[in-house]
């Protein structure tokens, strides 16, 4: 339905060339967002019909007692499925510690959280297929998993800010208040899902049109072979390079996925791809200027080399299977 109206919009009535680089772009663009705001509009609100059972204070109570290991995959899972922005981390950060839950668990669920998101899940498997979506989870949970495991390991909380090493103190010997459930009607789920689809659609709209419009310059635009000829041979160097390239352009994962795609379409090799667009999300200058304000220079610096690594090796690793 979506082909066929950006096909008649684009070389019927617009008049277009099929096939031209102008023409290519406009229809890539038209489809991919009717096609995006379709999809975000229905599962925002079916999801944010299920996110009422689950609030942050639940999230923090259930972490604070569990075992360490658990903690991490519980903390990398449930960044998955509760999205946080650059904005969100420090009140986040400061509410886990508070509760008393490891910084490694809360360092698993920021990592995961920018990474890993219900849109950007249902976006990669309407564009890539259920296997890639697949393994993009499984990487982000590894990623968030082992980085809370060596945050742990090598005692990362000396490595707070002052402010932040006190709460954490006082959390750990705070007596943690039991979350009490309320009952929810279906009533009060629409009116929270109606809520959730207005403010998160009203937040992202303007990163779908902005990493659609770029996949749209890369599909019309970039001849096809270039990206094959340059990076398609999956050299050693092209995946660290790449990963250093998305740092500075900072995006969040929703906007992210089309260009990913696009970039795959054009022949750059999968796991240089991933290293590149997980790179523009969760190692962005924002997010770790925004942390700095809680976490000492050597405590940011080895969270962003153990991304930076970690994405590394995980597009070389791709690169060398598929």
């Amino acid at each position: 339905m979506f082909k066929q109206f950006a096909d008649y919009l684009t070389f019927s009535l617009m008049g277009l060339v099929p096939g031209s680089r102008v023409g290519e772009a406009l229809n890539f663009f038209i489809y991919d967002t009717l096609k995006i705001f379709f999809l975000l509009i229905v599962m925002i609100y079916l999801i944010g019909l299920v996110r009422v059972s689950l609030p942050v204070e639940r999230v923090r109570a259930y972490l604070a007692g569990k075992h360490r290991l658990v903690g991490y995959f519980l903390g990398s899972v449930f960044g998955a499925i509760t999205p946080f922005c650059s904005c969100s981390s420090i009140p986040v950060f400061l509410g886990f510690i508070s509760a008393g839950i490891p910084v490694g668990m809360t360092m698993a669920f920021l990592l995961t959280s920018p990474l890993i998101n219900e849109i950007a899940v249902i976006l990669l498997l309407s564009l890539v297929g259920w296997k890639i979506t697949l393994l993009y989870i499984l990487i982000g949970l590894g990623v968030g998993i082992i980085g809370g495991l060596f945050l742990d390991a090598i005692k990362a909380e000396r490595l707070l800010q002052g402010f932040a090493r006190k709460v954490y103190e006082e959390g750990q010997h705070a007596h943690l208040e039991t979350v009490e459930k309320k009952r929810i009607t279906m009533m009060d789920r629409h009116h929270f899902a109606k809520r959730e689809l207005a403010e998160v659609f009203g937040r992202i709209w303007i990163w779908v049109i902005i990493g659609v419009g770029v996949g749209a310059g890369l599909h019309g635009f970039v001849p096809d072979t270039w990206f094959e000829t340059h990076l398609g041979a999956g050299q050693w160097w092209s995946v660290p390079v790449a990963t250093l390239i998305g740092i500075p352009l900072y995006s969040n994962a929703t906007a992210v996925i089309p260009v990913m795609e696009s970039l795959i379409v054009k022949g750059l090799p999968l796991g240089t791809t991933l290293a590149f667009c997980m790179s523009t999300v969760a190692a962005s200058i924002p997010e770790f200027v925004m942390l700095k304000q809680v976490m000492q220079w050597r405590l940011l610096a080895i969270v962003f080399v153990m991304l930076l690594t970690a994405f590394t090796v995980v597009g070389w690793a791709l690169n060398a299977f598929s």
